[in-house]
């Protein structure tokens, strides 16, 4: 089921950051008592009343050259599209403003939930502050204080009341969902019409044709499959032309909702660091991943040529070095075909589930062929390991002293994971319990 989405709204300096970091538990947004320092549009995830939502801080979208209230209209416009609650921050302490009302006026017209949060009103004495809000036509507003968490769960128990309770029909469980991801323009949903053999979606060599997340299902060889064709980014005015990032969100949504993922690299152009972001969310996620390298037909290529633009790729991509790469041409269709095996192979990998016994004798005899290093004359033990998840597979180790393993041990072990078990495709997690924790 895919986590619903609140965007956070709001003119420069009304502290949307602070609401953010409270949301989401940390500092992840830089914070500094200054007009516009937010430099990135931001994304976290929360979790209220055992509601699970990601979090949109939409103050970063650069967009210079523009008017102050052209920004919040921007901002405004992207909160509409891409969340399914939005929370519009307003300063308690300034007052109403004409930028405010502008906004308010959008989020009205979008008929999306909105929840008001009238921030600065750091002590109860400032709560009459809060009414001349109501003219904004949103409802009750919520006095907060973001600087000190003043009013924060009343905000929150709003905002998750405004979810939607489905965010999306169920679908045949034995189906494999495998989402495209990627920059605009690396044939996206050019590939997803070779896969299905039929014009699904719009191909333009205008990047950022795709508007919307596409889903489409259908079965081959009787297997069940969702393909999901994510959208660049939107070409509406001169915002969303300039934010290439408008489509890491975009792929977020995708992400969430797979079982396999397929990071899209342009043959011709080569990795660029947006490829590396993209690809890390998947990863980060713990999705099966295929890197799939698309317009290979237009590479210019000798014998030679593959084998070096793959070396490339797993010295840029380190960390998705379980993820096969395949070589494609969705124009032409050559090595199409090879696709849904793949797919199928990485999506098992997945979900793989190995007996504990096995897995024992698998970490045992690690263990006795390469000790664990000691550190300051302590050295690990490994008492026994077992499987508690798939999709990823993760494993617990219960040793005796969980500090004492080392990250490199842990890269050893799942070294001999992969060569006992095979699991291509999919990331693998150890973990470290101590003997008799839960």
């Amino acid at each position: 089921m895919s986590k619903p989405t609140v965007a956070i709204v709001g003119r420069p300096n009304v502290g949307k950051s602070t609401i953010f970091n409270r949301i989401v538990g940390g500092r992840t947004a830089i914070v500094e008592d200054r007009p516009g320092v937010t430099r990135d549009r931001l994304y976290g995830h929360g979790e209220w009343l055992n509601h699970e939502f990601h979090v949109i801080d939409t103050g970063g979208i650069e967009i210079s050259d523009e008017p102050l209230l052209g920004q919040m209209r921007a901002q405004a416009e992207i909160a509409v599209d891409e969340s399914d609650v939005i929370l519009f921050i307003v300063d308690g302490r300034t007052g109403m403003t004409d930028a405010d009302e502008a906004v308010a006026q959008i989020l009205r017209r979008s008929k999306k939930p909105v929840v008001l949060g009238v921030n600065k009103l750091d002590n109860y004495a400032q709560r009459d502050q809060m009414y001349e809000f109501y003219a904004l036509g949103l409802g009750d507003p919520q006095g907060i204080s973001g600087a000190h968490g003043l009013g924060i769960g009343d905000l929150l128990d709003k905002v998750v009341g405004k979810f939607p309770e489905h965010m999306r029909e169920e679908e045949n469980e034995g189906a494999i969902r495998f989402a495209l991801i990627g920059r605009p323009n690396v044939g996206k949903s050019s590939l997803v019409n070779a896969i299905l053999g039929k014009e699904r979606v719009i191909v333009s060599d205008i990047a950022g044709t795709t508007r919307d997340a596409i889903d489409t299902p259908f079965s081959r060889d009787g297997q069940d499959y969702v393909i999901v064709d994510t959208a660049g980014i939107r070409r509406r005015g001169r915002v969303y032309e300039k934010t290439e990032k408008y489509s890491v969100l975009r792929a977020q949504h995708a992400i969430e909702d797979a079982d396999v993922v397929m990071v899209l690299i342009d043959g011709e152009e080569g990795i660029i660091e947006q490829d590396k972001k993209i690809a890390g969310y998947a990863h980060d996620a713990g999705r099966a991943m295929i890197i799939v390298v698309n317009k290979w037909d237009a590479v210019d290529k000798d014998e030679k040529t593959m084998d070096k633009f793959r070396k490339k790729i797993r010295d840029e991509f380190q960390f998705l070095s379980y993820a096969p790469i395949v070589f494609l041409s969705a124009l032409t269709g050559k090595r199409i075909p090879q696709l849904l095996p793949v797919i199928q192979q990485v999506a098992e990998n997945h979900s793989l589930r190995i007996q504990t016994s096995v897995l024992n004798d698998c970490i045992m005899d690690t263990v006795a062929m390469t000790p664990p290093p000691s550190d300051k004359g302590k050295r690990l033990k490994i008492y026994y390991a077992t499987q508690v998840a798939v999709r990823p597979p993760v494993f617990v180790l219960f040793v005796n002293e969980p500090e004492l393993l080392h990250f490199s041990y842990v890269r050893h072990l799942e070294n001999r994971l992969r060569e006992t078990f095979g699991f291509v495709g999919t990331p693998i997690r150890i973990l470290s319990r101590k003997r008799n924790e839960k």
